[in-house]
């Protein structure tokens, strides 16, 4: 591989409207100055947050092709990337990946559900299943409410306080992980956080961000794909969490202030220059 390359193999589904998974990592990776070669798990005419019933097309007998292809073609990765995955043989996938490019960094999105509950598509088996992912992981940014899963936790109701959100982090990183992300955390001090474990270094981070009263579909995606790429690009784990929130921040106010329907997600168009500039970030503190 070209040392001017940086290439991520982005394992997801792609909805074709709505602004979410392989629609936004695309761009976002590739602002970052990374090749992003996509490998859809499924492709759907819009993503399933309220859009009515999405056609869908699933691709799961393609990604192990598509490997061996890549692997005839000597094509080399720096990163595998997942995030939904929607049945055990695209788990099984995933894990062959991350076998067959055991050098590449091995990120794990594991999208399972959101407010303290888990999509109805993910069942105990699958569960089970994306925690062996997990273990093999090198960065894993589940949620809050992904973060009780993995650890077989009751979602927090109340805010949390450092210690109880520390002896989360940790315990995630023990599956595996040598960095540990868990995104959108109502602290006990009033700030909504995002935070970081690096096991290595024995390190906590946080970085607080504005609170923002609407969802919007993808943005667990974007937070994810800016991390991914400032890591490749050599930043430290604190300045990529403060990357990507506060470019996550950005294209949320930014859409925010214009009053979209929030089931088409953030205006990512306006935002992505942002990304292509050098920005002094310093907001992040040790938790």
């Amino acid at each position: 591989m070209s040392k001017q390359t940086i290439r991520v193999a982005a394992i997801h589904d792609l909805s074709g409207f709505g602004r979410c998974s392989l629609s936004v990592i695309l761009p976002t990776l590739s602002a970052m100055g990374i090749q992003a070669c996509a490998i859809p798990t499924a492709v759907l005419s819009t993503h399933t947050g309220g859009l009515g019933d999405p056609v869908l097309c699933d691709l799961t007998d393609y990604i192990q092709p598509t490997l061996q292809h890549y692997q005839s073609l000597k094509l080399d990765f720096n990163c595998i990337y997942s995030g939904f995955l929607g049945s055990i043989d695209q788990i099984d996938h995933c894990l062959e990946f991350f076998s067959a490019y055991r050098g590449a960094l091995k990120v794990v999105d594991p999208v399972m559900g959101d407010h303290g509950k888990t999509y109805r598509t993910y069942t105990p088996q699958l569960v089970a299943r994306m925690q062996e992912l997990v273990k093999v992981a090198d960065v894993i940014t589940p949620n809050l409410t992904e973060a009780a899963i993995l650890l077989k936790e009751e979602y927090p109701n109340a805010p949390m306080t450092v210690s109880r959100l520390k002896s989360w982090l940790v315990r995630q990183s023990e599956l595996g992980p040598e960095y540990v992300l868990i995104t959108g955390v109502a602290m006990a001090d009033g700030h909504l956080s995002n935070v970081g474990y690096d096991r290595n270094r024995g390190a906590f981070w946080r970085v607080n961000c504005d609170y923002v009263p609407v969802d919007y579909p993808g943005t667990g995606d974007i937070y994810a794909s800016v991390v991914v790429g400032s890591l490749l690009n050599g930043d430290s784990l604190p300045i990529a969490m403060e990357r990507a929130t506060r470019f996550l921040e950005l294209a949320i106010k930014t859409t925010y202030s214009y009053g979209t329907d929030s089931r088409y997600g953030v205006m990512l168009e306006r935002s992505l220059p942002w990304l292509m500039e050098h920005h002094y970030l310093k907001g992040y503190e040790k938790l």
